[in-house]
């Protein structure tokens, strides 16, 4: 593993990714993470398995079954929790690695309107939740 890939949150930070998600399943060509921050009720991240800085970078045929990946998570989140809208976000400054966020907006409440943050320290659920959480993603994906 490369001194990059050993700093990534995905490939080996492994105390920080678990601090800040809870891995939901494994999908296609990717990892779905349940972000701990549930400000937004049903936020995940969708992450591609192999360490890539740039999304283009990753082979056109696979590109396309992480963009399935992302879309099957974007249904199963709108189907377990009903938003009224599910943004996609792929913001990735200072993390070189491929993924996105999925992002539950909910009418009228926290954001409604703008851009999410990206982690705003807000809302965090019991361990009992969290699974609830998880059961309805995975039951809708």
């Amino acid at each position: 593993m490369t001194e990059e890939q050993m700093k990534c949150l995905y490939c080996g930070n492994k105390q920080l990714l678990d601090e800040l998600m809870i891995k939901i399943a494994d999908l296609d060509v990717s990892t779905l993470y349940l972000f701990r921050e549930q400000s937004h009720p049903g936020r995940c991240v969708v992450a591609y398995k192999e360490h890539v800085n740039e999304q283009f970078d990753i082979p056109e045929e696979e590109f396309v079954r992480f963009m399935a990946d992302v879309r099957r998570t974007a249904i199963a989140i709108k189907k377990a929790f009903s938003p009224a809208k599910v943004n996609w976000g792929a913001y990735s400054d200072t993390l070189r690695h491929a993924h996105w966020h999925i992002v539950p907006k909910y009418e009228g409440e926290f954001e409604w309107g703008g851009v999410f943050a990206m982690n705003p320290k807000q809302t965090y659920l019991t361990d009992e939740q969290y699974a609830e959480y998880i059961e309805k993603i995975r039951q809708n994906l």
